[in-house]
């Protein structure tokens, strides 16, 4: 198999994505559908400042953990909208988050044999709460967070979960 480029790593592409009927709760109810309305609605809002968010996140990002910036040797621009498609999908799908599975999972091994740790993901989930926290301002509410936190945790316990231990 070809190596392939840091930037590839967090790609999810709406092919990936299996094609069965959509179910109202995500992975065994680890949402509810208010979660879900609060991480669309909120992600609707930075959606058009996505590359400014994409930028946001990779040096909240690097500032926690410089060792991190090793893992990214391509073109951080295109990193970041290789990133912020990723949450799109994500985003798109959190009322089925399960039919993501197969995607997520891949993306988790492909991580770890990039280098990224387990720990890591608690590196990237504060970077990402800081972003939309600092570009929804006053709109990132306790419950938008929380709504965040769930959709996060999720899609990460997934990608570790793929990786033997």
């Amino acid at each position: 198999m070809p190596e392939q480029s840091p930037s590839q790593l967090i790609s999810v592409s709406p092919h990936q994505i299996a094609k069965r009927p959509s179910r109202n709760c995500s992975i065994e109810g680890s949402m509810d559908q208010e979660q879900q309305r609060l991480v669309r609605a909120s992600f609707a809002k930075v959606a058009p400042i996505a590359d400014a968010a994409a930028a946001m996140f990779y040096e909240r990002l690097f500032a926690t953990d410089p060792t991190l910036r090793s893992l990214f040797k391509g073109d951080m621009v295109v990193q970041g909208r290789l990133l912020m498609t990723m949450i799109e999908t994500a985003v798109e799908n959190v009322h089925q988050l399960d039919q993501l599975l197969p995607a997520v999972r891949d993306l988790g091994r492909r991580h770890a044999q990039y280098g990224v740790k387990a720990a890591d993901y608690d590196t990237v989930a504060g970077a990402l709460l800081g972003t939309l926290q600092q570009a929804l301002g006053s709109e990132f509410t306790p419950t938008v967070r929380d709504a965040w936190v769930a959709c996060y945790q999720t899609l990460a316990g997934e990608m570790k979960a793929a990786v033997p231990v």
